[in-house]
């Protein structure tokens, strides 16, 4: 935006921030949409949002078209965003860390390629990568609108307060959506932290690049073996706080170089970037056995009418306190060039351990749904039972993963 349409910085900072205040601050209003009048609808609607946002990108380039560019955008992405957890959660049975894992990979995959497509579309122009970006989403619109099956819709008849209490209120939801700031926060580092480092030991901008790819393409390659290999071992959920654990360790190794610029030739450059490789792929490593078994939980916290409103408030949680969590790294991190380089590593390396502590307490004290202890939920919090429903777009599971399963314990929602 700035380069190719002059935009001043102040300009492109006002767009961002409406963007995010739009996307995050109304998660669970598109979480408590798609309860209402069912996830299908909720992210076809979303997906038609995004096609007006991107095209309104492409069309002009001053402020009031940007920012109400922006604002579309991220109205879209909080409404599709619950409500594609949402239809997952309902459709994939006693399959979900599968069916969440196999969304990683996608998501993953997407952001590859969305990078690469984007940074060639980009030579041409801003305009071109956003109609670009239109049409992707016109095609996802057209394709969800005949292909999605249709499910009837819960209807509601309390409000949207009523709804947003009682999920609130639920026996350790809120917790838990504060001790997971610590997976979100961490998360973002690959784009703060781990990227202002990479830049900073070799000097080369392409090294972030380079190192987001590698742990894509760890992420593609592992994911969803990692996590069928967990369910056989005690189920996903008894790995989250290793998950957290594993995220936390990822800081240590730039410990070894933190501070380290300018480096004296190409070699040297890649030696330093050797630990921030083993730190980012370390993370995608601690997401990979985190993630899924975290959004398969969210919706046991409650009764399924509210699957969507969960997820929702979730995200809002999170994405708040993470925002807090960002804040003090970019704190640390100003503190660290005129003093110890290595404070802002140390930091997140103790704010993923505080996480693993808390989600391990609340575990201890009985505020998790039974599916976190890797038991079958004969009663979750909210007394419900999830019935199974296959789930075409879920690779078959081998007969010998079926036995193994059956042998060392059924999966955590069973």
């Amino acid at each position: 935006m700035s380069i190719p349409s002059g935009a001043s910085a102040r300009t492109v900072g006002v767009v961002l921030g409406v963007r995010n205040l739009s996307q995050q601050g109304l998660f669970v209003l598109g979480g408590s949409a798609a309860d209402r009048f069912g996830p299908r609808s909720v992210i076809i609607t979303g997906c038609g949002l995004r096609v007006l946002g991107f095209g309104l990108f492409g069309l002009g380039t001053s402020l009031p078209v940007l920012v109400a560019a922006s604002a579309l955008s991220g109205l879209a992405g909080a409404l599709f965003y619950p409500a594609v957890r949402s239809y997952l959660a309902h459709e994939a049975g006693d399959r979900k860390a599968e069916a969440f894992a196999l969304l990683n990979v996608f998501a993953m995959t997407g952001s590859l390629l969305g990078m690469l497509l984007g940074s060639v579309l980009l030579l041409f122009d801003f305009r071109v990568c956003a109609l670009v970006a239109a049409g992707v989403f016109a095609a996802l619109f057209l394709a969800q609108l005949f292909a999605m099956p249709q499910r009837q819709p819960g209807r509601r008849g309390t409000a949207l307060w009523q709804d947003w209490r009682e999920a609130l209120g639920s026996r350790g939801f809120f917790p838990f959506a504060l001790a997971m700031a610590g997976m979100t926060t961490l998360e973002n580092q690959l784009y703060l932290l781990i990227s202002e480092g990479a830049h900073q030991a070799t000097g080369r901008a392409e090294a972030v690049s380079v190192l987001l790819a590698a742990g894509a393409v760890a992420n593609m390659a592992l994911q969803l073996r990692l996590t069928r290999g967990l369910q056989r071992r005690g189920g996903t959920a008894r790995w989250m706080v290793p998950g957290l654990l594993v995220m936390s360790a990822g800081f240590l190794p730039p410990l070894l170089t933190a501070g380290k610029s300018e480096p004296g030739g190409l070699g040297q450059a890649a030696l330093w970037l050797l630990p921030l490789m083993a730190a980012t792929l370390l993370l995608y490593l601690g997401v990979m056995v985190l993630h899924p078994p975290v959004i398969e939980l969210i919706p046991h916290f409650g009764h399924e009418r509210l699957t969507g409103t969960y997820f929702g408030l979730f995200y809002v949680v999170s994405g708040l306190t993470a925002a807090a969590g960002n804040s003090l790294i970019g704190w640390t991190m100003d503190l660290g060039r005129t003093g110890w380089p290595g404070l802002p590593w140390a930091s997140c390396a103790a704010i993923g351990l505080l996480s693993a502590l808390a989600l391990a307490a609340l575990g201890r004290l009985g505020r998790l749904p039974h599916t976190a202890a890797g038991v079958p939920p004969a009663e979750p919090v909210s007394g419900r039972r999830t019935a199974h429903v296959p789930h075409p777009a879920l690779p078959a599971r081998p007969a010998d993963e079926a036995a193994s399963g059956s042998a060392e314990g059924p999966p955590p929602d069973r």
